[in-house]
């Protein structure tokens, strides 16, 4: 055979092992070449705490959903009274009783003021109280409101909300000769939580939208006393 024939230069021939091996070995030096994509990390994002968050952080489920539908408690509540022949009466609390009668900056002024009490949707579907005397006062970042008269004495502390037309009140009812009122959800019979608005110029109103006397609706009407106590 010649020095220079191909056969002596033929390569020689591979088990089908071998090849695989060889091919694993080329894949992973080619992969280990690539450039490494990393691998992106899921991202969290959190909403800012809100006003509300602080007052739902402390109203019940019952109380929420009876702010929440304040607007049903309106509409049943001057509907009763109108079916009961109470047009005159609504008519002569036209300021009162107007739902979407809420100012900016409702925020009262500490001190006492003159109080009255508008029922609406119970037996009967109109009821007036006479006049009594209530005081907001400062307590800490909030403000309170206090009944200081009468055996049903609301009392509780005003919050702030997303909607810049009115703070929120939780409170409790005092009756009796109790001397302090329990804090809101003591007792969540006695439990009370309603929207507070400026209607006008030194003037107030809280209403209690479906509260536990079976009622529709409470509007307590507010107006600062001529000559505030020292």
């Amino acid at each position: 055979m010649s020095l220079c024939s191909p056969e002596q230069y033929e390569r020689p021939s591979l088990s089908p092992i071998r090849v695989l091996s060889l091919t694993i070995v080329a894949v992973l030096a080619v992969s280990g070449c690539a450039p490494v994509k990393p691998v992106p990390r899921p991202v969290l994002s959190v909403a800012p705490p809100t006003k509300a968050d602080a007052w739902k952080g402390i109203a019940s489920a019952a109380d929420q959903q009876r702010l929440a539908n304040i607007s049903g408690a309106w509409a049943a509540g001057l509907a009763d009274a109108r079916k009961g022949n109470f047009a005159t009466g609504l008519r002569e609390d036209a300021e009162l009783m107007k739902s979407n009668a809420a100012l900016a900056r409702p925020a009262p002024t500490p001190g006492s003021y003159s109080c009255r009490l508008v029922k609406l949707g119970g037996k009967p579907a109109l009821e007036k109280f006479k006049p009594f005397f209530c005081y907001v006062e400062v307590d800490g970042n909030l403000l309170t409101i206090v009944k200081q008269t009468g055996s049903q004495r609301p009392a509780g502390r005003l919050w702030e909300d997303d909607d810049p037309t009115r703070l929120v009140f939780l409170g409790s009812l005092a009756l009796g000769n109790e001397e302090t009122p329990l804090a809101y959800g003591d007792n969540p019979k006695r439990d009370m939580a309603g929207i507070f608005e400026r209607t006008g110029p030194f003037r107030w109103r809280l209403v209690i939208p479906w509260p536990q006397d079976g009622s529709k609706l409470h509007a307590y009407e507010l107006t600062p006393v001529a000559d505030q106590p020292q």
